[in-house]
C-alpha cells in the first residue's frame, strides 16, 4: 500500500482529501502545516507521494517542498501542490523547487486520483 503524506492548514481539505485518498486504496498521514509535515518524514515514516497546499501560516509549501527534497531519501519522490493559486509564476517557482505537479482547488475526486497514478510509482 502506498502512503500520502497531507499537508494543509485547512481541516476540512485533509478530511475531505484524506477520505478520498483512504477510498481509493491509500494510506494517508496527515499535517495541518509545513512544520508538522517536517515531523513526519523526520520520524521515519516512509512517504510514497507528499501533497501539499502553498499558502500555509509558518512555512509555505514551496520552502517546504525545498526542505524535502533536502533529505536524501526524498529527493526524487513526487510532489502535488492542492491550491487555489493557479498563476503561472506560482507554478514555476514549485516546478523548480521540486514539483511534480499542480492541481487548483477544488479539485475533484477523479482529477486527483488520475494526477496520482499519473505520478507514484
Amino acid at each position: 500500500m502506498k502512503t500520502i503524506l497531507l499537508v494543509d492548514d485547512s481541516a476540512t481539505i485533509l478530511l475531505s482529501i484524506s477520505s478520498i485518498l483512504s477510498k481509493a486504496g491509500y494510506a494517508v498521514e496527515k499535517a495541518s502545516n509545513a512544520a508538522d509535515g517536517l515531523k513526519v518524514f523526520a520520524g521515519g515514516a516512509k512517504i510514497d507521494l507528499l501533497i501539499t497546499d502553498l499558502n500555509m501560516p509558518g512555512m509555505n509549501g514551496i520552502d517546504f517542498i525545498k526542505e524535502v527534497r533536502k533529505l536524501p531519501s526524498y529527493k526524487f519522490m513526487p510532489i502535488l501542490f492542492l491550491t487555489t493559486e493557479s498563476q503561472q509564476d506560482k507554478r514555476m517557482e514549485a516546478k523548480a523547487a521540486g514539483a511534480s505537479g499542480w492541481l487548483v482547488k477544488p479539485a475533484t475526486a477523479d482529477e486527483l486520483l488520475n494526477t496520482i497514478k499519473l505520478v507514484i510509482r
